[in-house]
């Protein structure tokens, strides 16, 4: 039996079962936070795929060649955005492409990259290394559900997002049964509540600058973008919100009026918190808002995040909407980087690397006066796929503009979605695309 916690239940005034005033919030773009959630387009498929040709082999370091006809066999269940040939050829510097000598049928066959596989074999350590922290954010999430068990499926969509290992029903719960049941429904149950872990990450970061008591007012770090101005009346009310006493999300608010200040406040808590659990502070707003429904939260958790702009920033990049924690980043960089996320970027680096020694050999030959494309096959990379990755990148450029028409966002000029798309810009954040977002609750 779960042991039963007293909660401490505030009083009520007034002001705090006030609901959210009828106003409207723009939505300015954050160039920067744009960038930390574009930089990691096609990491997840890059991270199957690398994996398919990695962890099927009984001999990791040394894998052998894998057909390309089994990667198109499986291409559906690691959701590759286009033809496997065409994405493979996307990373000549993370998969091998060759045709096997004869008398082998001329099909071509795919390894990974001597480059690939030292990152692999880095991202299990890292892994292994975690495995206790992975466990306890896997077990505060479980806290924060009312009924102590989340769907395993749901689980298997926060998996990314959580730094968990893909094989994690094997080689993470049963490492830790006093933490974790699955039931006979598939459902991951909690085994024991921590008391200690029921810390927010808020109230740890409150203990360590001082002068924070349990269920005392707490303040959320407030963060725009770049040209945001919150009208004087929401400006106000946010003033009056911050001040309201803080409930930690691993407490039971039913006694919360549902359309209060202070309910809306725990369930900024809430959000803030599972978003915090994350290793890369930031997670798909469906899969949000699809959690938030299993950890007890009122229907409109979308409003309550347009709500306050200042704590939560909705990305459109890569064709779907993105929720980041904006005290979390300092620009694109994360402010605490875990180490799975440290090795996700040396991952992101090498899917670049081919793109950047191109851009630089053609810089160089441009420069002596000598005709681009000579000689690019002396460092693998081929003019044919140069082109191909161009047009890859021109078409999810227009993607993009089809996805901002469809969210409602205001369309910008040709150059500033080139800008958008440029992953070195380094100019100073510039806010041109602003939308009004409906509020009122």
């Amino acid at each position: 039996m779960l042991p039963f916690f007293p909660l401490r239940r505030p009083f009520l005034s007034p002001s705090q079962t006030r609901s959210f005033i009828d106003a409207r919030i723009k939505w300015i773009r954050d160039r920067a936070l744009d960038h930390a959630v574009e930089k990691e387009k096609h990491l997840k498929p890059f991270l199957a795929l690398k994996d398919l040709l990695l962890l099927s082999s009984p001999n990791p370091s040394s894998p052998p060649p894998l057909p390309l006809s089994s990667i198109s066999a499986a291409a559906s269940s690691l959701s590759l955005p286009f033809r496997p040939i065409r994405f493979l050829r996307l990373f000549p510097s993370a998969f091998i492409e060759r045709l096997p000598s004869p008398p082998s049928p001329p099909h071509p066959v795919i390894s990974p990259s001597p480059s690939l596989v030292r990152l692999h074999n880095a991202e299990l350590d890292a892994v292994s290394s975690s495995l206790p922290d992975l466990a306890d954010r896997l077990l505060r999430l479980l806290m924060l559900s009312p009924s102590r068990r989340l769907p395993l499926r749901l689980i298997h969509l926060l998996r990314f997002d959580l730094g968990l290992p893909r094989d994690f029903p094997r080689s993470l719960l049963p490492n830790y049964p006093d933490y974790f049941h699955l039931s006979d429904s598939l459902d991951l149950e909690l085994v024991c509540y921590r008391k200690d872990l029921a810390v927010s990450a808020m109230e740890r970061y409150a203990a360590r600058t001082g002068g924070y008591k349990r269920g005392s007012p707490l303040s959320f770090s407030l963060h725009f973008s770049r040209g945001f101005d919150l009208e004087k009346k929401v400006r106000k009310w946010v003033e009056e919100w911050q001040r309201l006493p803080y409930i930690s999300p691993y407490e039971d608010a039913s006694h919360l009026a549902p359309k209060s200040d202070l309910a809306e406040k725990w369930t900024v808590a809430v959000l803030h918190e599972v978003l915090s659990l994350t290793v890369g502070k930031k997670m798909e707003k469906e899969i949000l808002v699809s959690i938030g429904e299993h950890l007890g939260l009122l229907p409109g958790l979308r409003k309550v995040i347009a709500h306050h702009p200042g704590i939560f920033y909705v990305s459109n990049k890569l064709r779907t909407h993105t929720v980041v924690l904006r005290e979390a980043y300092r620009r694109d960089l994360l402010v605490e980087k875990h180490p799975i996320m440290g090795v996700r970027y040396q991952y992101i680096h090498l899917m670049h690397l081919a793109k950047e020694i191109g851009a630089k050999s053609k810089d160089r030959k441009s420069r002596r006066g000598m005709k681009p494309g000579i000689g690019d096959d002396a460092i693998g990379f081929e003019d044919s796929k140069n082109d191909e990755y161009d047009n890859d990148d021109d078409d999810e450029e227009e993607d993009d503009d089809d996805d901002d028409e469809a969210y409602g966002m205001d369309s910008e000029d040709e150059e500033s979605d080139d800008e958008d798309e440029d992953e070195g810009d380094s100019s100073p954040m510039q806010n041109r695309n602003t939308r009004k977002i409906s509020s009122s609750i």
